[in-house]
Protein backbone atom coordinates (compact mmCIF):
# COMPACT_ATOMS: atom_id res chain seq x y z
CA UNK A 1 0.00 0.00 0.00
CA UNK A 2 2.43 2.55 0.67
CA UNK A 3 4.44 1.78 -2.46
CA UNK A 4 1.18 2.57 -3.93
CA UNK A 5 -0.62 5.55 -2.74
CA UNK A 6 2.91 7.78 -1.39
CA UNK A 7 3.90 8.65 -5.05
CA UNK A 8 0.53 9.95 -5.39
CA UNK A 9 -0.14 11.77 -2.46
CA UNK A 10 3.67 13.58 -2.35
CA UNK A 11 3.17 14.63 -5.62
CA UNK A 12 -0.19 16.40 -4.89
CA UNK A 13 2.08 18.21 -2.26
CA UNK A 14 3.74 19.58 -5.07
CA UNK A 15 2.74 22.68 -7.38
CA UNK A 16 2.41 20.30 -10.12
CA UNK A 17 -0.70 19.15 -9.15
CA UNK A 18 -2.03 22.26 -7.48
CA UNK A 19 -3.65 24.74 -9.61
CA UNK A 20 -2.10 28.01 -9.81
CA UNK A 21 -4.77 30.75 -11.04
CA UNK A 22 -2.96 33.77 -12.54
CA UNK A 23 -2.51 36.32 -10.08
CA UNK A 24 -4.62 34.42 -7.24
CA UNK A 25 -1.26 33.03 -5.60
CA UNK A 26 1.48 35.36 -3.38
CA UNK A 27 4.85 34.54 -4.46
CA UNK A 28 7.20 33.45 -1.51
CA UNK A 29 6.97 30.33 0.72
CA UNK A 30 3.96 28.36 1.31
CA UNK A 31 2.92 26.02 3.58
CA UNK A 32 0.80 22.93 2.45
CA UNK A 33 -0.83 20.45 4.10
CA UNK A 34 -2.35 17.35 2.64
CA UNK A 35 -4.90 15.36 4.76
CA UNK A 36 -6.10 11.41 3.20
CA UNK A 37 -8.05 8.43 4.64
CA UNK A 38 -5.03 6.30 2.94
CA UNK A 39 -2.40 8.22 5.41
CA UNK A 40 -3.75 6.66 8.27
CA UNK A 41 -2.95 3.49 6.68
CA UNK A 42 0.65 4.19 6.10
CA UNK A 43 3.16 2.51 8.66
CA UNK A 44 5.40 4.88 10.09
CA UNK A 45 9.31 5.51 8.84
CA UNK A 46 10.98 5.65 12.18
CA UNK A 47 12.97 8.78 13.38
CA UNK A 48 16.72 7.45 12.48
CA UNK A 49 15.83 6.76 8.95
CA UNK A 50 13.60 10.08 8.36
CA UNK A 51 17.11 11.53 9.07
CA UNK A 52 19.30 9.55 6.50
CA UNK A 53 16.70 10.19 3.70
CA UNK A 54 17.13 14.33 5.12
CA UNK A 55 20.54 13.75 5.12
CA UNK A 56 20.33 12.56 1.34
CA UNK A 57 18.80 15.48 0.33
CA UNK A 58 14.97 14.03 0.35
CA UNK A 59 12.46 16.60 1.56
CA UNK A 60 10.13 14.47 3.97
CA UNK A 61 7.06 15.94 4.57
CA UNK A 62 6.36 16.80 8.58
CA UNK A 63 3.11 14.65 10.53
CA UNK A 64 0.71 17.35 11.82
CA UNK A 65 -2.69 17.02 12.81
CA UNK A 66 -3.57 14.36 10.73
CA UNK A 67 -2.14 15.44 7.72
CA UNK A 68 1.26 15.87 5.93
CA UNK A 69 3.25 19.60 6.08
CA UNK A 70 5.61 20.57 3.48
CA UNK A 71 6.75 24.06 2.47
CA UNK A 72 7.00 24.67 -0.92
CA UNK A 73 8.47 28.17 -2.52
CA UNK A 74 5.99 29.45 -5.49
CA UNK A 75 8.07 31.65 -7.72
CA UNK A 76 6.53 34.74 -9.19
CA UNK A 77 6.51 32.84 -12.39
CA UNK A 78 3.91 29.94 -10.46
CA UNK A 79 2.05 32.95 -9.25
CA UNK A 80 1.37 34.32 -12.24
CA UNK A 81 1.05 31.28 -14.65
CA UNK A 82 -2.84 30.69 -15.85
CA UNK A 83 -1.69 27.09 -15.98
CA UNK A 84 -1.79 24.27 -13.53
CA UNK A 85 1.75 23.75 -13.44
CA UNK A 86 3.49 20.43 -14.67
CA UNK A 87 0.54 19.04 -15.65
CA UNK A 88 1.04 20.15 -19.22
CA UNK A 89 4.21 18.47 -19.05
CA UNK A 90 2.19 15.24 -18.66
CA UNK A 91 4.01 14.75 -15.66
CA UNK A 92 2.99 11.18 -14.38
CA UNK A 93 1.53 10.65 -18.00
CA UNK A 94 -1.23 13.05 -16.71
CA UNK A 95 -3.06 15.42 -18.45
CA UNK A 96 -5.07 18.74 -17.21
CA UNK A 97 -8.74 19.13 -19.22
CA UNK A 98 -11.65 20.72 -18.51
CA UNK A 99 -10.27 23.77 -17.09
CA UNK A 100 -12.68 26.02 -15.56
CA UNK A 101 -12.43 28.95 -13.21
CA UNK A 102 -15.25 31.15 -11.56
CA UNK A 103 -13.98 34.46 -9.06
CA UNK A 104 -12.04 32.31 -6.88
CA UNK A 105 -13.26 28.59 -7.25
CA UNK A 106 -11.69 26.11 -10.14
CA UNK A 107 -11.86 22.86 -11.12
CA UNK A 108 -10.36 20.16 -13.60
CA UNK A 109 -10.12 16.75 -14.99
CA UNK A 110 -6.91 15.30 -14.50
CA UNK A 111 -6.31 11.97 -16.88
CA UNK A 112 -3.56 9.60 -16.22
CA UNK A 113 -2.30 7.57 -19.10
CA UNK A 114 1.38 6.80 -18.16
CA UNK A 115 2.89 3.75 -17.61
CA UNK A 116 2.83 3.96 -13.59
CA UNK A 117 -0.51 5.53 -13.57
CA UNK A 118 -3.76 5.38 -15.41
CA UNK A 119 -6.71 6.26 -14.14
CA UNK A 120 -8.86 9.73 -13.95
CA UNK A 121 -9.50 12.45 -11.44
CA UNK A 122 -10.90 15.84 -10.14
CA UNK A 123 -9.85 18.52 -8.65
CA UNK A 124 -11.71 21.79 -7.37
CA UNK A 125 -10.39 23.82 -5.17
CA UNK A 126 -11.39 27.87 -4.26
CA UNK A 127 -8.54 30.73 -3.38
CA UNK A 128 -9.44 33.00 -0.49
CA UNK A 129 -7.30 36.19 -1.41
CA UNK A 130 -3.85 35.88 -2.54
CA UNK A 131 -2.74 34.19 1.04
CA UNK A 132 -4.67 30.87 1.13
CA UNK A 133 -6.42 28.00 -0.97
CA UNK A 134 -8.26 24.70 0.19
CA UNK A 135 -8.73 22.53 -2.91
CA UNK A 136 -10.07 18.56 -2.74
CA UNK A 137 -8.88 15.85 -5.27
CA UNK A 138 -10.29 12.55 -6.08
CA UNK A 139 -8.72 9.69 -8.17
CA UNK A 140 -9.40 6.61 -9.32
CA UNK A 141 -6.95 3.79 -11.35
CA UNK A 142 -4.17 2.20 -11.08
CA UNK A 143 -1.02 3.24 -9.56
CA UNK A 144 2.02 1.19 -9.93
CA UNK A 145 -0.11 -2.01 -10.76
CA UNK A 146 -2.61 -1.77 -7.81
CA UNK A 147 -6.07 -0.18 -7.89
CA UNK A 148 -6.54 3.41 -6.12
CA UNK A 149 -9.59 5.26 -5.55
CA UNK A 150 -7.97 8.30 -3.89
CA UNK A 151 -9.61 11.41 -2.27
CA UNK A 152 -7.78 13.81 -0.22
CA UNK A 153 -8.06 17.39 1.06
CA UNK A 154 -4.70 20.17 0.26
CA UNK A 155 -4.59 23.48 1.70
CA UNK A 156 -1.92 26.17 2.07
CA UNK A 157 -0.91 29.13 3.53
CA UNK A 158 1.11 31.87 2.80
CA UNK A 159 3.79 32.58 4.91
CA UNK A 160 6.36 35.10 3.55
CA UNK A 161 7.89 36.39 0.55
CA UNK A 162 11.26 34.81 1.28
CA UNK A 163 11.49 31.06 0.90
CA UNK A 164 14.85 31.01 2.80
CA UNK A 165 16.53 27.62 1.58
CA UNK A 166 12.94 26.08 0.38
CA UNK A 167 13.71 25.98 -3.62
CA UNK A 168 11.17 25.97 -6.36
CA UNK A 169 9.55 22.67 -6.21
CA UNK A 170 8.55 22.75 -10.08
CA UNK A 171 11.64 23.94 -12.66
CA UNK A 172 10.94 24.47 -15.93
CA UNK A 173 7.29 25.52 -16.14
CA UNK A 174 5.97 26.58 -19.40
CA UNK A 175 5.68 29.19 -20.99
CA UNK A 176 3.22 31.52 -22.27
Amino acid sequence: MRKTILPFMLAAMLPSSMAFAAGQMKPGLWEMTLKSDAMKNMPRIPPEQLEQMRKMGVNIPQMRDGGMVSKVCVTPQMAESSEIAGMDKNEMGCQTKNLQRSGNDYSADIVCEGPDMKGTGKTKGSFSGNERFTATHEFKGVVHGQPVNQRQETSGKWLSADCGNVKPASAGLPKR
